[in-house]
């Protein structure tokens, strides 16, 4: 008998499905559940403060956009997710989730079992190929996490549940700096204190004379506290290697994404010159480029965000591929609101992530659908233990921050 494509995916993903699936999975895999719909509601959250990647394009309404994502199954339990596309990141837009999820993924995965999530992933990079690396993956993880709350929710168990991992219950967080003048700095920081933050993230490049006096301004204010330095592939390399043991010098720990994520000789160089651990990020999509960078000496660690990695069924992959290799683990967001901050505090907990997290939704996100808004005490967040992705959507909150496209 001939296998359409689908049922052939699904046919070729289940030889590796027990990799990633408990017990009480595989159960539900047998199960005659199904995906019915899937819908997208595109929002735009008010921030609050300045955070330059959500400054502009003109003509475009400001604040952080995100897509909801809502899968029901046949049984009528429904599992909410969440893309969060950030154009000056990356190349995904808000209109680009919504037309890619409504017009090619969702019409593929209706019929699938949301259990089977090798098939479902199978189908997905199928139907949108990837180029270097996963394509539009941000994209794809609002229907990762939609999965781990609707399986969540069928089985009465948190979405952490089957992974076995002994973690933490609260994650503390990192205040995020990013001023346009050194005079900007002490009012920044006495935000971030004022609410409880010990440990403070700093946006560098392309000034390395203006990068190098804001962390010796943040280490004088805050001298205990864990200073992350994040250039967002801002340097280029001979810039990048001298500015590193200057940063040392200063006390700071650690330097994310250094330069462009193409510039691999560039990390080896850095790695090689050993003046501080290289942690990658916008570079690392898949755990095959991870894998290889990591041959190759390319980094110490990685800032984990499973938004970048097409979701939790990646990103965990990902962690566990940098534990066993003995390097950082680090985590930080896209400035997640609701159900992707949900996600990745998950993560992020389970596997006891010991470092300060740049999670800044709270700090610039001023609205929510949550039922039980996420709140920040003492520089922390808990955990959510609730079913799925352990919280709540208030639906009514979805209306007044919709918009067009």
């Amino acid at each position: 008998m001939k296998l359409n494509r689908r049922a052939f995916l699904k046919t070729t993903a289940a030889a590796g499905a027990a990799a990633y699936l408990s017990g009480d999975a595989l159960a539900q895999s047998s199960m005659n559940v199904k995906i019915q719909s899937i819908q997208t509601f595109p929002l735009i959250y008010p921030t609050i403060g300045r955070f330059k990647f959500f400054e502009g394009p003109k003509g475009r309404p400001s604040g952080r956009p995100a897509v909801l994502v809502k899968i029901t199954a046949d049984n009528g339990k429904v599992g909410w997710g969440q893309s969060v596309p950030v154009p000056k990141w990356s190349y995904e837009t808000l209109e680009s989730v919504c037309t890619t999820i409504e017009k090619y993924l969702a019409p593929e995965l209706l019929g699938l079992n949301p259990a089977d999530s090798n098939a479902i992933h199978a189908v997905m990079q199928e139907v949108i190929a990837p180029s270097f690396s996963t394509g539009q993956p941000i994209c794809k993880a609002g229907i990762d996490l939609a999965l781990a709350d609707l399986n969540g929710k069928i089985l009465q168990q948190n979405a952490a549940h089957s992974w076995k991992q002994k973690g933490r219950s609260k994650i503390t967080l990192s205040w995020t700096l990013n001023p346009r003048t050194l005079d900007e700095i002490e009012g920044l920081i006495e935000q971030g204190t004022a609410r409880g933050y010990k440990h403070f993230n700093v946006k560098v490049a392309p000034d390395p004379k203006f990068d190098l006096e804001m962390c010796r301004i943040v280490k004088r204010l805050v001298p205990n506290g864990f200073l992350w330095a994040d250039a967002n592939g801002g340097y280029d390399v001979a810039t990048a290697l001298e500015v590193a043991p200057k940063l040392a010098d200063i006390g700071v720990p650690v330097l994310e994404q250094p330069i462009p994520a193409n510039r691999l000789t560039g990390y080896q160089q850095l790695k090689k010159q050993g003046a501080l651990p290289i942690i990658m990020d916008e570079g690392v999509v898949s755990s095959v480029e991870l894998e290889e960078f990591i041959k190759l000496g390319l980094l110490d660690g990685v800032a984990m965000k499973p938004a970048r990695c097409g979701g939790l069924t990646e990103a965990r992959r990902q962690v566990e591929m940098i534990k066993n290799a003995g390097m950082m683990f680090l985590g930080s967001g896209l400035t997640d609101p609701d159900f992707a901050l949900a996600a990745t505090l998950i993560l992020y907990g389970a596997y006891d992530l010991k470092y300060p997290a740049a999670l800044n939704g709270p700090q610039f996100i001023d609205a929510t659908v949550l039922k039980q808004p996420f709140k920040v005490e003492n520089g922390e967040l808990p955990v959510p233990t609730g079913f799925g992705l352990g919280v709540e959507i208030d639906e009514k909150n979805i209306e007044p921050l919709l918009v067009k496209i």
